[in-house]
């Protein structure tokens, strides 16, 4: 499998995030979080927190972070490690594509 559409560009915002759900190669769903960042850079992480599972792109994204609406958990969200507390364990961050208006996601290709 490839890359796969996630949303268009016009979507989303700076410092905003999208749940999407998009497919597996077996078939299954994943539930991605897709963020822009302060700067405009395109993200797109498990929308799972892991400390409270509940939807990331629920919660607050500032700068290149993103917080759990939750518990007040952030994810840096270039490698998907937590830079607060109470998450200890990262969120997978999968690579982001920008063809034209389209935004594509690999799930394949986790971090």
């Amino acid at each position: 499998m490839s890359a796969q559409f996630a949303c268009l560009v016009s979507d989303l915002d700076p410092e905003a995030a999208l749940p999407v759900e998009l497919t597996a190669p077996d078939g299954s769903d994943v539930e991605v979080a897709i963020v822009r960042d302060s700067d405009g850079g395109w993200h797109a992480i498990d929308d799972q927190c892991t400390h409270g599972a509940v939807s990331l792109a629920d919660g607050e994204v500032e700068g290149c972070l993103i917080e759990c609406w939750l518990h007040g958990s952030t994810f840096d969200l270039n490698t998907g490690m937590p830079t607060t507390p109470p998450a200890s364990k990262p969120v997978r961050v999968y690579p982001v594509t920008i063809e034209g208006e389209r935004v594509l996601v690999d799930i394949d290709a986790a971090n």
